[in-house]
């Protein structure tokens, strides 16, 4: 059944029958029908640490309204290409884009999705939703995002990363949870007994958003950055501070003096497994990983993990980099499949949906989920740093060709890492490729001195 969504919403609901979910009393008053009949969908979506709670949470949808949603599943790169093949082609496979930090502004800036509210005008965002650095709006005039662009996608997991430490080891020590990077650093080497025990795991691994992902934390919370101001247009490089050289040093330093031997070769799963296997006393990892380390089958270190937002320099803010994930409307399908997209989308973005992301092992993309009495529960433990940090959390990049200088940090902070360059060459040598690439694709840019 099709239907048009300009329709007031009660004579829609009226004329459909639809009863949805039904219409309950909560904090935000009477909660709206939900409509359904609708076409199917497809979503294609990676195989992360959330992903079991968003499956979940479909199936919640699909329960609750009869719509079908089918999930294509991929590899966290298999499924950008998967993406790029469907939006270029004459009709699209897939009707909402799970959309990573790293590229959906290449969607938006490519004109591959369709503005929900262009879909549905009287689309309305849940002012509780989380914006994430406004990075679900886009302005094609300025070409960035936005509040004053058009609404282009909703959150879907806020991932940011949070610092996991063992909170036995540090109740037994008489700790405090690091604010700083010299409390962290110091912790850590209070714990660090390798090779039954390492002060701090970290990733050094390069891949498609590996090590580059868990240094941003470090490189912003030492007051540095990539580019010098991308919400005015100005992409001159200035990774290769003095801000920049501190962070980098600390990081290889934690490598080498509290770290794990192997820093170099270990991506997520390596860091992970470190922490629920009790040889880790701090790891820096997105917090999608958080229902790991109580999980009986997997962790031996249940209900011994605390979180905190990350460390910073004295004076600096924490300053976790945006690896979020975001869902918009691909522009090539039919028009029934956008509306019943949008649908998905609207059921998706209700307190209670993501009360049943929460309780599913996911992250909650509504506000009042962290106010509510769940977050009081030991389960849930993580939900108040998460809250605490989300509002200082850095949106990495603010251009479609950022993958082009993922790429670029990842060779040069693996090698750093590894030790075959120093941290003064990875750091000029990743300046002068990115500065180029940016030159390529004519953006106002400039650079900094070498450092010496």
């Amino acid at each position: 059944m099709s239907f048009d969504f300009r329709m007031p919403r009660r004579d829609l609901l009226k004329g459909m029958g639809a009863a949805g979910l039904g219409a309950t009393l909560g904090t935000g008053g009477i909660r709206p029908l939900y409509a359904k009949g609708l076409a199917p969908i497809t979503i294609v979506v990676n195989q992360s640490p959330w992903f079991a709670s968003f499956r979940r949470t479909v199936e919640a949808y699909e329960a609750a309204t009869g719509n079908k949603v089918e999930l294509d599943v991929n590899p966290f790169a298999g499924s950008l290409e998967k993406q790029r093949n469907s939006v270029r082609s004459a009709r699209g496979q897939y009707d909402i884009l799970i959309m990573n930090s790293g590229w959906f502004t290449e969607m938006y800036a490519g004109g591959f999705l369709d503005a929900i509210t262009d879909i549905d005008p009287g689309f309305k965002l849940d002012p509780e939703i989380y914006t994430l650095g406004d990075t679900i709006y886009y302005n094609a005039q300025k070409k960035t995002v936005t509040a004053d662009g058009k609404l282009m996608s909703l959150p879907v997991s806020p991932l940011i990363p949070l610092l996991y430490y063992r909170g036995d080891l540090y109740k037994q020590a008489g700790l405090s949870a690091p604010k700083t990077f010299a409390e962290l650093e110091a912790n850590a080497a209070k714990f660090h007994k390798p090779p039954g025990m390492y002060g701090i795991v970290q990733r050094g691994a390069r891949g498609p958003h590996t090590v580059a992902y868990d240094f941003y934390p470090y490189l912003y919370g030492f007051g540095g950055g990539i580019f010098k101001d991308q919400s005015a247009g100005d992409y001159s490089v200035t990774l290769n501070s003095p801000e920049g050289r501190a962070a980098l040093d600390y990081y290889i330093r934690l490598a080498r003096t509290v770290g794990h031997p192997k820093t170099a070769a270990s991506d997520q799963a390596e860091v992970i497994q470190a922490m629920v296997t009790g040889h880790a006393a701090h790891i820096m990892m997105v917090i999608a990983a958080w229902s790991q380390m109580d999980d009986p089958n997997k962790s031996a270190v249940v209900d011994k993990i605390e979180f905190a937002p990350p460390p910073s320099q004295p004076g600096l803010p924490t300053a976790p980099g945006l690896g979020h994930w975001l869902a918009g409307i691909s522009r090539n399908v039919p028009d029934d499949r956008k509306r019943a997209a949008v649908e998905f989308l609207r059921w998706f973005q209700t307190k209670d949906a993501q009360m049943e992301t929460a309780k599913a092992g996911g992250i909650p993309v509504h506000a009042a989920v962290y106010k509510d009495p769940i977050a009081e529960e030991r389960k849930y433990r993580w939900m108040k740093p998460l809250a605490e940090a989300l509002p200082h959390a850095v949106n990495i990049y603010q251009f479609p060709e950022a993958n082009d200088v993922i790429a670029v940090l990842e060779i040069g902070l693996n090698r750093a890492v590894a030790g075959e360059i120093s941290s003064v060459d990875a750091l000029n040598g990743m300046s002068a490729e990115i500065h180029k690439i940016m030159e390529k694709y004519s953006y106002k840019t400039g650079g900094l001195q070498p450092l010496k």
